[in-house]
């Protein structure tokens, strides 16, 4: 027999965004309950230097989300290593499945599940998935150490990994499809100053070369945009870099999205397109997808929800099981 949790209000995801909305529905009394996900932490926690965290000149990725869930739950937030499977959003209290077992019943949901690396969708690129390529340098950039590594990408993303990677490997070159980097000067100012590192404009990944027995990555095949000329780049690693698509697959089928997926929600706001429900950080954010502004939509998506929940009329023994409205809009200037 299944579990069943009781809530004011559930958060699915502990990235910026989830801690965040976190601490603050705790703040507020909500008492709020937090399901880490599949991967505990976001993608934080394969980032290495953090230089744009307000108050930290630089702190490891990994280092600040323990510092936030060790915060979120000093404020009171109860935080569980689970993962939602599916969701029932057709009438309130809503449903979240565990993957546990564990039944999570909510008035109130935020969305914080954020986003994972793009894949270019290449049969040799799937072959050698964990065998040589990867995307993610924090995570397998060590089993590199004195070999030549391909980094494939042109934004923020790419050139954090190939930077990361000079640390072990004796080159590394950056496969990008166009003639200019798309990623902040700053970076693109180390990069340029790197020795280990080669630029190799206006070519795509065609293929990845390697071993069958074992299987193992010995190089790649790139085609020139402009002239169609395929060369060969020896590689022992090769790193997909091409950025992050929001991980909407609980709701995709339930809420409005659009931007290839991420979640809508309204102008200034976290509320989605079901009363109740909220979106916050990557999951939504097609445009800045950056750490604090994720922790920031994190703070709205909890201070809407209580408010949103405080509009309604819940008491005890009221039937919740009817589908609810918007309450009533909050005019803020009258505050």
């Amino acid at each position: 027999m299944s579990d069943t949790r009781r809530t004011k209000v559930l958060i699915i995801g502990s990235g910026p965004a989830g801690y965040t909305a976190g601490v603050y529905a705790s703040r507020a009394m909500l008492e709020p309950i937090l399901v880490q996900g599949i991967e505990p932490g976001g993608q934080l926690t394969t980032t290495t230097d953090v230089e744009n965290w307000p108050g930290d000149t630089e702190v490891q990725g990994p280092d600040l989300m323990v510092r936030m869930e060790a915060h979120a739950h000093a404020m009171g937030t109860e935080i569980i290593g689970d993962y939602i499977t599916s969701l029932d959003l057709e009438t309130r209290p809503y449903k979240a499945h565990g993957d546990s077992g564990t039944i999570y019943e909510a008035d109130a949901i935020i969305l914080a599940t954020g986003a994972r690396a793009k894949w270019l969708g290449l049969p040799s690129e799937e072959k050698f998935k964990g065998f040589g390529v990867s995307a993610c340098a924090t995570c397998d950039g060590f089993f590199y150490r004195g070999q030549e590594i391909v980094v494939v990408g042109g934004g923020n993303t790419a050139v954090e990994e190939a930077l990361f990677l000079t640390n072990f490997a004796s080159k590394v070159t950056l496969v990008h499809r166009r003639d200019e980097l798309r990623a902040e000067k700053i970076l693109q100012d180390r990069l340029f100053k790197n020795p280990k590192i080669e630029m190799l404009w206006d070519h795509g990944l065609e293929e990845v070369t390697g071993t069958e027995s074992p299987l193992g990555v010995e190089g790649v095949r790139v085609k020139n945009v402009k002239t169609g000329e395929i060369r060969e780049i020896p590689a022992k690693g090769v790193f997909i870099a091409i950025g992050h698509a929001p991980a909407n697959e609980l709701v995709k089928d339930k809420l409005e999205t659009h931007m290839g997926g991420y979640v809508v929600t309204k102008p200034d706001s976290t509320e989605t397109s079901i009363p109740g429900v909220f979106a916050a950080g990557d999951l939504t954010d097609h445009k800045y997808r950056q750490a604090v502004t994720s922790a920031g939509m994190g703070c709205m998506a909890a201070l809407e929800a209580e408010r949103w929940l405080s509009e309604q009329d819940i008491v005890e023994g009221k039937d919740e099981t009817e589908p609810l409205g918007y309450g009533a809009p909050v005019d803020s200037a009258a505050e």
